[in-house]
């Protein structure tokens, strides 16, 4: 397979238009090849997994709507539509890679090795979610928009003074890139050659505000130019174009040769998140159709079944497997006991400074001061 991610070229003006890349396309929206370069050299299993994890997370997606408005979760950003980016991208890294995720990156996470029930008690608020084992390589979503790419940059470079041959990972949204910390992070990233891929998930509106009105750059890849680093913008709606571009951009940062910018082209089909958000205000049902009709999930399983390689019977049997896992999750996170305010106390420092150890003990109960 050609390399489709390009050095950056070096000249005295660059024009405002610019375009690194073209679009990269593999599966058109009925799920027909339309660029056999950009089909992973995978195996069928692993091909097949693809699907099931984005079958599995808009199940996992559907059910956590619900329990929002339900009350039994508390911060949910819905992911529905960006099932593609978000698995194509984390199945091309490794599991001792590091991923830093964004707060709509819950599956991402999830399937790099947070546990269901530990995002189940993050989205409420419970500090017991935070506590990442110690074989996952992650930190939990940032909320901050934006500052993940500074801290992921960050992480590259002490992986590249350690020499231990792994990527960092990280995501942001179209409304991201317009933060300080992107630019920041991707500078910082590029000048020392660190080992991390950028990806920006443009779903076309950040919370309400179009793209178009986010920036006036021609595309959300061509960014990269500023920061020295190759970009490149990919049909975020298809798993195998994600797929490939993130494969040789963490190649790419694994043989020392630094960071990439990811564009994927995708679309939210819920809102911003549940907390009041009401996408029909921004939005028509025109544009939303006319994305609908770019389902990933559709353009893969057409693909899948022209070949024989996925049917009815999986596709049940993998949402009852998400329904289960997060019924699992539920009860689980059920159980752990409530936070309480001298837990969260001690749960900060290894020694607790005397001010919250004042505060800390006016939480005590009686018995126990």
């Amino acid at each position: 397979m050609k390399p489709f991610i390009n050095e950056v070229t070096k000249m005295s003006i660059v024009s405002a238009d610019i375009r690194q890349t073209p679009l990269l396309q593999a599966l058109d929206e009925t799920g027909k090849v339309v660029d056999t370069t950009l089909i992973p050299d995978i195996s069928d299993s692993e091909i097949r997994q693809l699907m099931h994890k984005m079958v599995f997370t808009r199940i996992l997606d559907e059910r956590a709507l619900r329990l929002a408005r339900q009350g039994r979760l508390g911060f949910y950003a819905p992911v529905a539509g960006q099932e593609a980016s978000m698995i194509g991208s984390e199945a091309a890294t490794r599991p001792d890679d590091f991923l830093l995720p964004g707060y709509r990156d819950v599956p991402q996470a999830v399937f790099h090795g947070w546990p269901l029930y530990q995002w189940v008690l993050f989205s409420r608020g419970h500090q017991k979610g935070g506590e990442i084992p110690e074989d996952a390589r992650l930190i939990p979503p940032q909320i901050i928009i934006g500052a993940q790419y500074v801290q992921a940059a960050g992480i590259g470079l002490g992986m590249k003074l350690k020499g231990d041959n792994r990527v960092a990972l990280t995501y942001t949204g179209d409304g991201g890139s317009s933060e300080g910390d992107f630019y920041e992070g991707i500078n910082f990233a590029g000048a020392f050659q660190a080992p991390v891929v950028f990806v920006v998930q443009n779903n076309q509106f950040a919370i309400s505000v179009p793209v178009s009105k986010q920036t006036a750059a021609g595309t959300l890849a061509q960014k990269a130019v500023a920061a020295g680093i190759p970009g490149v913008q990919v049909d975020g709606m298809d798993v195998f174009a994600v797929y490939s571009a993130t494969k040789e951009a963490v190649d790419r940062a694994r043989a020392g040769h630094g960071p990439t910018l990811i564009e994927t082209v995708t679309f939210r089909y819920g809102p911003h998140t549940m907390s009041g958000d009401d996408p029909t205000r921004y939005r028509t049902k025109a544009i939303e159709a006319q994305w609908e009709r770019r389902d990933p999930l559709i353009r893969l399983r057409n693909y899948l079944q022209n070949l024989g390689m996925w049917s009815d019977s999986d596709e049940e049997q993998t949402i009852e497997e998400a329904k289960q896992a997060l019924a699992d999750a539920l009860k689980k996170a059920d159980a752990v006991p409530a936070m309480t305010v001298a837990g969260l106390v001690d749960s900060m420092f290894e020694t607790i400074p005397d001010t919250l150890l004042r505060q800390k003990q006016e939480y005590l109960p009686k018995e126990e001061q």
